[in-house]
């Protein structure tokens, strides 16, 4: 294995700013810890687990945004790992570390449940490359440098300010774009009224609450108009944007 880098490759982050999260999942402490260090060189979060049941505690505490898991574990194997991971996260991608004399009855299964795959030996830098591969892909993380916001088929320019679905431009006021920036950059996450008012108008939380629900529903009238809606109310929790199934 090399220790080269892709640090030339512009640097990811979640879309509201923090940092990557990537779990390494790996019994072999010595290939944890290397592959934590090319992840971390990245400005990435890591956790390293040992065994299946590390893994899923861990998922569930530390909320990755991808997950590095090799397929043969002490305890169980990788697929079971994913299908727990999975009932808690159904989005978070997976890449598999798999040895090589068990590609050709592991790809079917890879291909059901794991997003990607790497054969043993691998070097560091084709394992950050396929873990930054399919954040882009599954749109969970962003370049740093990146302007454009992207969600499902909705994309918002914050340099430009223009705002597009589905290929269709959509004009909105500076308030409806802030609204829209915000509910963006924490795509499938409730947000409250109150941190929708902090956020948006800086007001804090006292009577206000009507002016959110009134640009909702200017935003939806603009976003979800005959379209599959995107933007939901959870009923005494706030509002959730996400991609229309």
């Amino acid at each position: 294995m090399n220790n080269q880098s892709t640090s030339a490759a512009p640097r990811l982050q979640r879309l509201d700013g923090s940092p990557v999260r990537v779990l390494v999942v790996d019994d072999e402490a010595n290939l944890t810890e290397l592959l934590g260090m090319a992840l971390r060189y990245e400005g990435w979060e890591v956790r390293a687990a040992g065994t299946g049941m590390e893994a899923v505690r861990a998922a569930r505490e530390f909320d990755p945004d991808a997950v590095v898991l090799d397929m043969m574990l002490p305890d169980f194997d990788g697929m079971e790992v994913l299908r727990r991971m999975r009932a808690d996260n159904p989005n978070v991608p997976v890449l598999f570390l798999t040895a090589k004399d068990a590609v050709e009855d592991r790809v079917s299964g890879l291909t059901a449940g794991g997003d990607d795959y790497v054969t043993k030996p691998f070097s560091l830098e084709e394992v950050v490359a396929r873990v930054r591969a399919l954040m882009r892909r599954t749109t969970v993380a962003v370049n740093a440098s990146d302007s454009v916001l992207v969600v499902g088929d909705l994309t918002l320019d914050e340099d430009s300010h223009e705002v597009m679905r589905g290929g269709e431009e959509i004009h909105l006021t500076a308030t409806e774009f802030e609204l829209l920036r915000y509910l963006m950059r924490n795509p499938r996450r409730v947000l409250s009224k109150a941190q929708i008012l902090d956020r948006v108008w800086n007001y804090d939380f006292g009577g206000q609450a009507n002016v959110v629900e009134l640009y909702i529903s200017y935003l939806r009238k603009k976003i979800d108009a005959g379209r599959d809606p995107m933007i939901h109310t959870m009923r005494g929790a706030g509002y959730v944007l996400k991609p229309a199934v």
